[in-house]
Order: C-alpha cells, then sequence, then structure tokens
C-alpha cells in the first residue's frame, strides 16, 4: 500500500460508513503498516481532501461532462485525491499524481472511467489559470453555506475569513507534561531521542508541541511522561484553580485529559471522580490514568444530566464539558463541518440539563466550570447566561490564565485564528458561600 492507496481507503470509508476521519485513518494506518514518513503523507493527504472537498468539487465540475451524481461512487474520491495533489502539492510528480489516479480507478472502477480520471486530472494540468479561488468564502474554504453563516454570527465579518482558513490548517500535535514524573526538558529530550519534533509551547508552560508521527509510539508517551491535550483543554482546567487536597468531579470525563490536568494540578493528592455515561469509556480513563500513575482518579458511571442525591454540595470543584457540536475542533476532524447541523440543535436543552444538575454537586463557596469545544453563541454563552438566571446562588468569577489570557466576565472564548488552540469556551462559576 502507498500513502495515496492508504488516503484513499480511508475517503472510501468515510464515504461508505458514515465515519469519522481521525479514527478511520488511525486504523487504517495501523492495518497498512505504512513508515512514519509515508503515514505522515497519507494524513495529510486525506485530511486535505476533506479539508477541501467542496473547492476541490468546484474545480472538478469545470472539467467534467456530464453530472457527477452518475460516477461510480469511488471516481469522486479518486478525482478529488488526484486534484488536491496537483493543485496543492508540489513534492509529487505531476505525472505519477495521474498515472496513480488511473491505476487506482481500474482497480476500484472500470477501464472507462479510468479514462475518464486521465482526462480530467490532464486537463486540469493544462489550463492551471482555471482554478482560481472563488470569491465566495464558503466555497473557497470548504465550509457549507449553512454553517459559514453560524460561524459568522458567532465570530462576526471581521474575523470569519481567518477563521475558515485557520480550519483548513495542520496543527502541531499538542502534549500535556506529567509533572509528577518529569520536567518538560526531560520529556522533550526523551521525545528527540525517539526521532520526534518537540519545542514548548508560545505560552503554556509544561506544553509541548510535536511533530513526525504518532505519540503512541514514543518512549514518553509509554513511560507516562505525556499525555495528549490540547492547550485549550488544559487552560479549562487551570480555569478552575485547582489545589491539592481537593475533592473534584469531572462528570464528562472520558478519554480523561481534564481528569489527568486536574490530578497533575493537585499533585495526585485530593480525591477525583471522572465520570461517563458509556461503560467502555470508563475502561479508557482507567487506562490513561494507571499509564500517567495517577492514583487520585477514580473513575465511575454515571449520567452527568442526573443529580446524584449522595453527592449533592460535596464537591470543592466540579467540571463539566460538556456535549457539544464540536465545531472548534474543525481543523483536528475536517468532516465535521459536513455533517448534519440539524442535530446540534437540541444540544443546548441537554448543556443547560447537565449544567443544572452538576450546580448541585458544589459545596457553598466552591467552583463549577463549564466548558465547551465548540464556538456557537447558543451552546456558550446561551446555556451560562440561562442557568445564571436560574440560580441566583451562582455567579461568575472573572480569572487569569496563561499567555495574558483570562476574563473579567468569568467567560472565554478562544478562536483557532487568535490563539492557535482549538476552538473553545470557558466560564467559570462560584457557588456562593
Amino acid at each position: 500500500m502507498t500513502a495515496r492507496d492508504t488516503a484513499l481507503a480511508v475517503l472510501i470509508a468515510c464515504r461508505r460508513q458514515q465515519a469519522w476521519s481521525d479514527g478511520t485513518l488511525k486504523r487504517q494506518l495501523s492495518k497498512d503498516g505504512l513508515d512514519r514518513r509515508d503515514a505522515a503523507l497519507a494524513t495529510r493527504l486525506c485530511f486535505g481532501v476533506l479539508q477541501n472537498r467542496l473547492l476541490l468539487d468546484h474545480w472538478i465540475s469545470l472539467f467534467l461532462k456530464g453530472r457527477p451524481e452518475r460516477l461510480q461512487p469511488a471516481v469522486p474520491d479518486i478525482l478529488r485525491l488526484g486534484a488536491y495533489q496537483l493543485k496543492f502539492s508540489d513534492k509529487l510528480p505531476p505525472s505519477a499524481v495521474v498515472n496513480e489516479a488511473v491505476e487506482q480507478t481500474k482497480r476500484l472502477a472500470n477501464p472507462k472511467a479510468a479514462g475518464l480520471v486521465n482526462a480530467v486530472l490532464r486537463a486540469m494540468l493544462r489550463y492551471p489559470e482555471r482554478l482560481a479561488l472563488p470569491e465566495d468564502l464558503s466555497l473557497r474554504y470548504s465550509h457549507p453555506k449553512e454553517l459559514t453563516e453560524l460561524l459568522r454570527q458567532s465570530v462576526g465579518d471581521d474575523k470569519l475569513e481567518a477563521l475558515l482558513k485557520s480550519h483548513n490548517e495542520a496543527p502541531d500535535a499538542c502534549v500535556q507534561v506529567n509533572t509528577l514524573l518529569c520536567t518538560a526538558k526531560e520529556a522533550s529530550d526523551s521525545l528527540l531521542s525517539d526521532g520526534f519534533s518537540a519545542r514548548p509551547h508560545p505560552w503554556l508552560p509544561d506544553c509541548l508541541l510535536l511533530g513526525g508521527g504518532s505519540i503512541e509510539h514514543s518512549t514518553a508517551y509509554r513511560e507516562g511522561k505525556i499525555y495528549a491535550q490540547d492547550a485549550a483543554a488544559r487552560l479549562a482546567v487551570l480555569a478552575a484553580a485547582l489545589e491539592p487536597g481537593m475533592k473534584v468531579l469531572d462528570c464528562c470525563a472520558a478519554p480523561g485529559g481534564k481528569s489527568f490536568a486536574a490530578a497533575i494540578c493537585m499533585q495526585d493528592r485530593g480525591e477525583i471522580r471522572s465520570c461517563d455515561i458509556h461503560e467502555h469509556k470508563i475502561q479508557l480513563i482507567q487506562n490513561g490514568a494507571e499509564r500517567l500513575r495517577l492514583k487520585s482518579i477514580r473513575p465511575m458511571l454515571q449520567d452527568a444530566s442526573q443529580t446524584a442525591g449522595e453527592w449533592r454540595a460535596s464537591f470543592d470543584a466540579v467540571i463539566a464539558d460538556v456535549p457539544c457540536s464540536g465545531l472548534g475542533v474543525i481543523r483536528k476532524k475536517p468532516d465535521i463541518r459536513y455533517k448534519d447541523l440539524k442535530q446540534t440543535e437540541r444540544l443546548p436543552e441537554l448543556q443547560g440539563k447537565i449544567l443544572r444538575a452538576q450546580a448541585e454537586h458544589v459545596k457553598p463557596g466552591g467552583v463549577l466550570l463549564y466548558s465547551t469545544c465548540t464556538i456557537l453563541n447558543r451552546e456558550n454563552e446561551s446555556v451560562v447566561e440561562a442557568f445564571l438566571q436560574e440560580r441566583a446562588d451562582y455567579t461568575a468569577e472573572p480569572f487569569t490564565l496563561p499567555g495574558g489570557l483570562g476574563s473579567e466576565t468569568g467567560m472565554l472564548r478562544l478562536l483557532p485564528c487568535d490563539h492557535g488552540t482549538d476552538g473553545f469556551f470557558i466560564a467559570r462559576l462560584r457557588r456562593r458561600t
């Protein structure tokens, strides 16, 4: 299997199974056994096609006779992969790109379709002037119009293009250092010795930006010195201002990153109940805690939308990183942009229900930390403001964070185009004594 074959297999699987690209890609890379260099290329090709799918379809349509929907199902996938390489990659010889696309079509479609693929891709090479970027931002950055308008309502016209552009940029892998086991320099040195590139995050201490492959293959990961977590998610935990000896509830914990960050902040002293509604995810949390050698974490099965009577007013802090539309992580999961937005419309109802349920678990004087990995107002500020209108015993509390970040209003939105993080929302709420 070549890197192009692996990328194509993922694109086909995502189309057939409506599967998420990141998980499908991880499984396909493991199956195909590509070396680190080819795995990186396959990843770039797969994500690049998904990030630019609407734009690629627009360009392909300029050279395609007949209706695209009448093509055999694999042919548009092959054309998109070929067109992406011709337009966005200057490291791959155009003739090799076309030839491999033709061979892929012969294997997955038929000789007649192979002739069509050859003709379209060679026409794109002959007439590059026709491959101009459209003025329409939705088409230029391959975001469906409904999503583009929703994002415009959240960030405004001034930031819209920068946000859409950032969604098509490849972020560095971001890991946090388990400072209970090593320093950031020791973790970095270990990663470098394994062939990874590693550099300190520009403004977040004990955070590293990596390149060079999957961190699971590193000694530092196996030894529990690092764990994968975006800077924004770490900031959410820092905003809770946890201290050693506290009793903390992480009510939507899987796969466990915020619980791990909390335990490290607390020097692994105290108690963290890490809950999820899915039983198989409880084991993920447990495995991660054991790898990181964290003793304060107790994974538990619990529905975050329900109040547990025995937990009422018993936690110093509750972290509620609630289910959301995930539109803040489009740059890591490019296919999120193509999902049906109607499926997200009722999320604020669930988010509000979780917030109200978890508010009962906070001690008087304690903190309720609400966060999401989306930037939509309807899932963020609107949910928190509605909650505060209901609960006079809670107030939004200002906080400060590394990098000069923080909020006087107690609510903070992070954008990839502004902060280099996932799109994220954090609200710190204090229960009055």
